[in-house]
């Protein structure tokens, strides 16, 4: 059992084999996947699954914070798991979603927070640029 599909169990969702199926799709992606990829990925382990039920358990799980909804300012969504924090770097050129940590970033919203006197609780961060030619 994977981490995402432990986490649903513990909210009391029940595991289906669709469900399963879609879970781990999400929890393999090394991408951003969009409805209709995780829809694609599913049905290629899965064909019963369909797209409603993609789009219910896509939906309950940002519900409950499992996934994370990004519009990346594209026309459709695309969904990551919500299991660790981290920024994305988009490039606009591309599409392409580079996914970041940096303590230094983290240390300065921190204390940018504390500055006008709040407590960070969250926060998402998405930067848009492209590829610098040299």
């Amino acid at each position: 059992m994977n981490e995402l599909e432990m986490k649903c169990v513990t909210a009391g969702l029940k595991m289906t084999e669709q469900r399963r199926v879609i879970l781990q799709v999400l929890a393999d992606a090394a991408d951003h996947p969009s409805v209709d990829t995780v829809y694609s990925r599913a049905r290629a382990v899965d064909p019963s699954v369909s797209i409603a039920t993609v789009y219910r358990t896509l939906s309950l799980l940002d519900q409950l914070n499992l996934v994370q909804k990004h519009d990346f300012k594209a026309s459709f969504s695309r969904f990551e798991t919500n299991l660790r924090h981290h920024h994305h770097l988009i490039d606009i050129e591309s599409g392409t979603v580079i996914e970041f940590q940096n303590d230094r970033l983290e240390s300065l919203k921190r204390e940018i927070a504390l500055e006008l006197g709040f407590e960070l609780v969250d926060h998402t961060l998405e930067l848009y640029g492209r590829k610098r030619k040299i």
